[in-house]
């Protein structure tokens, strides 16, 4: 039987796919851990602190687990607040999560990277898979020294670990959650409260984005793919689509014409401009069958939509 541990379930990307984990497993066998519970969540939930070692392998073993998504860090524009302690805490978790697998006959784990690997020594447009890394955030340095442990653990081990890379995740079912990508969330939520919206990019900086039903299914595929069918142990390039600020306001300007932004870049610029602007995801196209189904107008269409009900208001 396949029970499934989740760390940082709470988070914008847990929250969604713990209840797709939900769905496909059954509520009892999939156990959601985080610092705190959100109100009204509906399953099995259990308080974890992902750096406490005693504490995340009692619920493994209690629960014999054998699939562990490992959800929980510090992101990027966030952990640039306090780098030493982003890294005790990205680094702690995971290597927690890798050693209790090992030795409690964990079968797989899920790790979650980013696009915050890349740093400026790339090729921006259509990303490789194998480029330098060389990341700006103590975040992507985290990432990128986290793929290396989930390969590590792989080739020494026989650990199925498994990765990927992903883009700015936009969704509708939770705020933003401190990434430097995140301002392409927070533009719906101020443009169906009828706010104008402060930008913390210039308007040209293209970003590789994905849309949260495309990186939950991404996610289910890849660990649902035959193990003999996974060639990266590091970490997938995942695409969904590519867009900058000033393009993503348009779209939304399509449903509310009135719909005001302006630019006041900070820090975040000097990260974003280090970042693709494309990314190539041949190998999870080859690999497991890879597709986007989602673009910048279809997802405008659905986040305006799901957020208006959210908030209880209707389009003018």
């Amino acid at each position: 039987m396949i029970k499934i541990l989740i760390t940082g379930a709470g988070g914008q990307l847990g929250s969604v796919l713990t209840k797709e984990l939900q769905q496909k497993f059954g509520e009892q066998n999939v156990i959601a851990t985080d610092l705190f519970e959100k109100p009204n969540f509906i399953g099995h939930f259990e308080q974890l602190d992902a750096t406490n070692y005693k504490a995340m392998e009692k619920i493994v073993t209690k629960n014999k687990i054998t699939q562990i998504y490992h959800l929980a860090a510090i992101l990027s524009a966030k952990g640039e607040e306090n780098p030493l302690r982003t890294w005790d805490i990205n680094m702690k978790s995971l290597f927690n999560v890798l050693e209790i697998s090992r030795l409690n006959g964990v079968d797989k784990v899920f790790y979650p990277s980013s696009i915050a690997v890349f740093g400026d020594k790339i090729e921006r447009e259509n990303t490789p898979q194998n480029p330098n890394l060389t990341p700006t955030t103590v975040y992507g340095i985290s990432k990128s020294s986290g793929e290396n442990w989930g390969n590590y653990y792989f080739e020494k081990y026989g650990l199925d670990v498994r990765s990927l890379r992903y883009p700015g995740v936009i969704g509708y079912q939770s705020l933003p959650g401190g990434g430097t990508t995140d301002y392409a969330v927070d533009i719906y939520h101020k443009a169906v409260k009828k706010e104008k919206f402060s930008c913390f990019l210039e308007e040209d900086t293209i970003l590789p984005m994905i849309f949260m039903e495309d990186a939950i299914r991404a996610t289910l595929e890849l660990m649902d793919a035959p193990k003999e069918r996974i060639s990266i142990r590091t970490s997938y390039n995942l695409a969904g689509m590519s867009f900058n600020p000033k393009e993503i306001f348009e779209a939304i300007k399509k449903i509310y014409p009135d719909f005001e932004i302006s630019y006041k870049p900070d820090f975040r610029q000097k990260i974003a401009s280090s970042w693709p602007q494309s990314i190539n995801d041949t190998n999870a196209r080859v690999d497991w069958g890879w597709k986007p189904v989602y673009n910048l107008n279809t997802m405008s269409k659905i986040m305006i939509q799901k957020l208006e009900e959210k908030y209880k208001l209707v389009t003018i």
